[in-house]
């Protein structure tokens, strides 16, 4: 698959995305793992069939030592042995804020995410949802392929 077009070659879409980038620093200084914030974006990027962020954030959770297993899981997520409660409270919430056309979030997600969660930890996921959606969204427009990214890339953009 070939890219229909860089954003970064649109002088708005290159500030958009610089920003985009910063803001998304604030969610690094959370304390949110960064374990979980990378499983989360990993569904969510799996649900909106981004294989950019999902090669992305697969390389960047192993490289933070996250285990193959659970890196295979995460599609799986209800259905396998591997995940805390905490993180099937996030994961949840990844699914239902995705797919808010459906139902949105469920009163039973939010009390798991409430049970897990102080209320700084629930605005970083809420942002962090957020911010992979609109991601994942920007490049499966433009059909940017998944495969040749390197731990670390996101980092070196953002400084």
């Amino acid at each position: 698959m070939e890219p229909r077009f860089n954003l970064f070659d649109s002088p708005t879409a290159a500030k958009v995305a610089k920003r985009f980038s910063t803001t998304s620093l604030a969610l690094e200084e959370s304390t949110l793992p960064r374990s979980l914030r990378e499983l989360v974006q990993m569904r969510v990027s799996q649900i909106n069939g981004c294989g950019f962020c999902l090669d992305a954030h697969a390389k960047e959770a192993a490289a933070e030592g996250e285990s193959a297993v659970r890196l295979s899981l995460v599609a799986t997520w209800r259905h396998s042995t591997v995940f805390t409660g905490a993180e099937r409270a996030a994961l949840a919430l990844a699914e239902e804020g995705t797919r808010l056309g459906d139902h949105g979030v469920s009163d039973e997600t939010w009390a798991a995410v409430r049970k897990h969660y102080d209320d700084d930890q629930i605005g970083a996921l809420v942002c962090l949802v957020s911010l992979i959606n609109a991601a994942t969204r920007m490049n499966v427009i433009v059909h940017n392929p998944g495969g040749s990214y390197e731990p670390g890339m996101f980092a070196r953009t953002s400084a």
